[in-house]
């Protein structure tokens, strides 16, 4: 199987997941002892909040790029970014590298493309709920992210870096979730979107009865399906 470049630290929290998923689905498609093949590059993730709270992302896009151009010379033979907020600087990345780059958004979009689910509610960190990065790409392929009014919003931003980027599980904000969940769907929601890695540490399908869209589980699987399938044809 290829090896799988991860840039991670975005949380920490989150990267371990990543980690497990790739591990356990290893294990579930090959058997054994099998395990993934994977070089991890993990950032220290407070300057880049700094960095996300005043603005300066061209300062964090360097560190990105750096960080993938690293794993290339490690020889990877794609490279996954263990975050959606910082698929804003996607651009930086694929600019400074030749390795094939799995878009967090498209391979979201994909999976939604196939559910009955057009009008998901995307659950993010404000900057993905509030920049156009993230739902623009989704609306290339015809999904109209909605998106919590601002008071939810600040709720679930707080939420993911006071407590879920800390290993913090509050009942009370998962219930918080589930209601503004509820909200959206009595304004036409038809699916959620747990577009920030930590909120699959709250909630999950088992949570509700509309598509839930994982975008941590789905980027695993289409990491491990493009190393499948370079494996086979290098055969």
């Amino acid at each position: 199987m290829s090896t799988i470049g991860l840039i991670g630290g975005m949380s920490w929290e989150s990267t371990a997941v990543y980690y497990r998923l790739l591990n356990e689905r290893v294990r579930a498609l090959r058997g054994g002892l099998h395990s993934a093949d994977v070089l991890l590059h993990s950032l220290d993730f407070a300057p880049i909040a700094e960095m996300q709270a005043s603005g300066d992302w061209a300062t964090a896009g360097h560190l990105l790029a750096d960080s993938a151009i690293r794993l290339e010379r490690a020889g990877v033979n794609c490279i996954l970014l263990c975050t959606n907020t910082m698929h804003k600087l996607a651009d930086r990345i694929t600019a400074a590298t030749r390795v094939p780059f799995l878009h967090l958004a498209d391979v979201t979009a994909t999976a939604i493309r196939k559910s009955p689910s057009r009008r998901p509610l995307l659950l993010a960190t404000r900057f993905t709920m509030e920049q156009a990065f993230y739902r623009e790409r989704l609306a290339a392929f015809g999904v109209e992210a909605m998106v919590p009014d601002a008071e939810q919003r600040d709720d679930v931003h707080r939420i993911i870096y006071e407590e879920l980027c800390r290993g913090r599980i509050e009942p009370a904000s998962k219930a918080r979730y589930l209601d503004i969940v509820a909200a959206a769907v009595r304004q036409g929601a038809d699916g959620v979107i747990l577009g920030c890695t930590e909120i699959t540490l709250l909630v999950s399908q088992a949570d509700f009865d509309i598509p839930v869209f994982d975008t941590t589980a789905l980027h695993v699987e289409a990491a491990l399906n493009f190393g499948l399938e370079a494996a086979s044809q290098a055969a």
